[in-house]
């Protein structure tokens, strides 16, 4: 390969990191973006919480503390667990949910971009060490399987999709809560 090829590749890969980090700066801008959207397909997803489902309703008391954590890192990381688990929820067994699929793909969509970016940008190694170690993250996944045992008991009837709806809502504006004090 020629000197010019070289340096060719030289500055893709120079521009694809300078790009990156700029895309780092932003996460926070992104994030309450990306959340904004979420609660407005959440919204398009479904219509109104039905009445007949008031009665079933359920507290899953989502681990708070998990986002308060002065280091962006570790918010970040706890953050792209969240939206992992919320995707993984919402791409079960939707044929009861009776929603709109459009609206659920761009939903879908939206959190697995964020989680790549998510990924990306957040130094995982010694991050990612505490956190695997931390009762964080088992709190976390607890919390996440109390709503997919709910889901499974409820056998994915209407009423436990449109609570599980309504509680990744309410999962969704305390991550845009806390991003907005970062």
């Amino acid at each position: 390969m020629n000197a010019f090829g070289l340096i060719q590749i030289g500055l893709i890969l120079s521009s694809t990191t300078i790009i990156s980090s700029l895309q780092c700066n932003h996460l926070p801008l992104q994030q309450r973006k990306v959340i904004e959207n979420s609660l407005r397909l959440l919204d398009k997803m479904g219509k109104k919480f039905p009445q007949q489902c008031l009665r079933e309703k359920m507290s899953f008391r989502f681990p708070t503390q998990i986002l308060h954590s002065r280091q962006k890192e570790t918010v970040g990381v706890a953050i792209e667990e969240i939206f992992r688990h919320i995707f993984y929820i919402f791409s079960k067994n939707l044929t009861l949910a009776a929603w709109d699929g459009t609206a659920l793909d761009q939903f879908q969509n939206g959190l697995y971009l964020q989680i790549e970016q998510l990924e990306a940008c957040v130094i995982k190694k010694h991050i990612q060490h505490r956190w695997n170690k931390e009762v964080n993250r088992l709190k976390l996944k607890k919390y996440f399987q109390k709503i997919d045992c709910f889901l499974k008991d409820k056998q994915h009837n209407l009423c436990s999709w449109e609570i599980s709806r309504a509680e990744m809502r309410r999962c969704l504006q305390l991550i845009d809560k806390m991003t907005r004090k970062l």
